[in-house]
């Protein structure tokens, strides 16, 4: 899993519209609140286990495969399978971050 090979990579809080695929389930809306290279946390009303697959898909991207790493009261963490391109990580973030960018203590 690609978070834990770069757990220290700067996260930026923004508010990005998407869609939420668990392995097995449908697709839901859902919106991600903080984006690094090595993942994302993102809203998420279905429980969410630990260690399950799923997809992300953001506007003008094909969809991310990643890995819950944690669930709580609606808000999902994920590690990206492979890291997010730097390139690609800086076009989201110029089109979507308040510029605000901080580092988890986690």
């Amino acid at each position: 899993m690609a978070a834990q090979e770069d757990r220290c990579a700067p996260r930026t809080r923004l508010a990005i519209p998407g869609q939420l695929r668990p392995s097995g389930a449908r697709s839901r809306p859902t919106m991600v609140h903080d984006l690094s290279l090595s993942g994302f946390s993102a809203s998420a009303i279905n429980r969410m286990i630990p260690g399950q697959i799923c997809w992300i898909t953001l506007p003008t991207l094909e969809s991310l495969q990643a890995e819950v790493v944690w669930w709580d009261r609606s808000l999902v963490g994920c590690a990206f399978m492979d890291l997010l391109s730097p390139i690609v990580h800086s076009n989201i973030l110029q089109l979507y971050s308040p510029d605000m960018t901080y580092r988890s203590a986690v």
